[in-house]
């Protein structure tokens, strides 16, 4: 599979997923990066909503909490950041069919 090809398929499975991280008006504190942790050792993919209140871009936000957990941002549309880990991310993209 290439990249191309893992990206739609952790966007597929991310549309039956709900928004489970907001990122408001506070930034990015300790506990956003330990509860984005949690997530996503327990689910592989995260959604993350970037509120309108917050100070930063959205793209901003994405990159300092791809770095901060160790993940891979795998998409960001309007609000809404796609977080997984690093390991679906290299499976799904050496994945031959």
């Amino acid at each position: 599979m290439t990249e191309k090809e893992a990206r739609k398929e952790i966007m597929r499975r991310a549309n039956d997923i709900v928004v489970t991280l907001h990122v408001g008006k506070d930034g990015l504190k300790e506990g956003v990066f330990e509860e984005l942790r949690t997530q996503i050792k327990a689910h592989r993919i995260v959604k993350i909503k970037v509120l309108p209140s917050s100070e930063s871009e959205t793209a901003d936000i994405a990159g300092a909490l791809a770095q901060a957990t160790d993940s891979v941002i795998v998409d960001t549309r309007g609000n809404v950041v796609i977080l997984t880990d690093k390991r679906t991310w290299t499976s799904l993209s050496q994945k031959k069919f």
